[in-house]
């Protein structure tokens, strides 16, 4: 199937240029919308470009967007000042897709993966009723008792997150080496120089810590459908914290998956035939919920966005043109930038 690729900036409220980017099926309207929310240290160009071919071959408008100081986006690089800044980021750039009018009777679905799964279920939160489901993959929603730091040594680097927020200090493993199992995807990950691949800093350690504490207290409160996918290999997640988010949540909808010897990166890190069992898994749970809503009046759709969408497009280039409203590019426009085949 033919499937279109758009990329373009946006600028958000704090006047940080974002990067976007978009897949969309090329003969037809999509069926739903899924939004990506990616992980911690990546970024959606290219990391989750298999993710968006996929989804729009298989009928679906995907949209993604990178965070501030992650992949093509402003900002010092994988710092994260506060958490909720981030969620908010996506919140406002999310809605503005839903509210264009062509898409304002689809159903509308996040996909977070890693750090992106904590995003999703904030996301959720911030606006229950919004969201038609979520996938979530080897979602960061509890911190694992094997590597919850002792408190003594999070009141120590609490009391100097001010001093010091964007310093390199925090000592991890080689995420890269235990999430990917293919030999040459590992590598081709490693290459890529829009994925951070240093030590985390000191402030984006306590917002994770802090986040995944908050996203633990709050499990009961997920009502939207989900489906968790985890590799029950993963080092990286524990896949038990994602059978807690499945047995505390309110959800009647609620599904999960645990698939043998596959390890943290399901979608990019495993072979080719384990990563087109994943999708397969995805799309068929998608396919499923996925339907027309019902228009209120004027046109808008129920749980429409609750303030109007604050981002301003901004040339790539950094010309000296005048900032407009932002609209995602149709199927046709200069926004295009290319067409693939799948």
């Amino acid at each position: 199937m033919d499937v279109q690729y758009h990329e373009e900036y946006v600028r958000n409220p704090r006047g940080v240029q974002l990067f976007t980017c978009g897949w969309l099926p090329a003969s037809s309207s999509p069926k739903a919308l899924v939004f990506l929310c990616h992980g911690y240290g990546m970024e959606c160009s290219v990391f989750m470009r298999a993710c968006g071919f996929k989804l729009a071959a298989a009928g679906y408008g995907v949209f993604g967007i990178d965070y501030e100081g992650y992949g093509k986006s402003m900002g010092a690089r994988c710092y994260i000042q506060k958490f909720d800044r981030l969620v908010a980021d996506c919140d406002r750039f999310f809605k503005s897709i839903c509210d264009l009018e062509e898409y304002r009777s689809k159903s509308r679905f996040l996909y977070g993966e890693s750090m992106g799964g904590a995003v999703a279920l904030l996301l959720h939160r911030k606006d229950p009723a919004f969201w038609d489901g979520a996938v979530l993959v080897a979602p960061m929603c509890k911190i694992s008792e094997k590597v919850k730091p002792h408190p003594v040594v999070v009141t120590l680097l609490t009391q100097v997150e001010e001093l010091i927020p964007t310093w390199k200090i925090v000592p991890t493993k080689d995420v890269i080496d235990s999430a990917f199992k293919d030999p040459v995807k590992r590598e081709n990950i490693r290459r890529n120089k829009l994925i951070y691949q240093d030590k985390p800093r000191l402030k984006t350690a306590l917002e994770l810590l802090r986040t995944s504490m908050d996203v633990e207290d709050s499990l009961s409160e997920v009502t939207m459908p989900f489906f968790i996918l985890h590799g029950e290999a993963d080092t990286v997640t524990d896949p038990e914290v994602s059978r807690a988010l499945y047995d505390r949540a309110a959800s009647t909808d609620k599904t999960i998956k645990l698939y043998p010897g596959m390890w943290h990166g399901l979608t990019a890190g495993e072979p080719d035939d384990n990563v087109e069992l994943v999708f397969a898994d995805i799309v068929a749970w998608l396919n499923k919920r996925s339907h027309h809503r019902k228009p209120e009046h004027g046109g808008r759709v129920t749980s429409a966005p609750s303030e109007p969408a604050r981002y301003q497009r901004r040339p790539v280039s950094g010309g000296s043109g005048m900032d407009s409203p932002v609209s995602m590019p149709r199927r046709r426009g200069r926004f295009l930038c290319g067409q693939c085949r799948m």
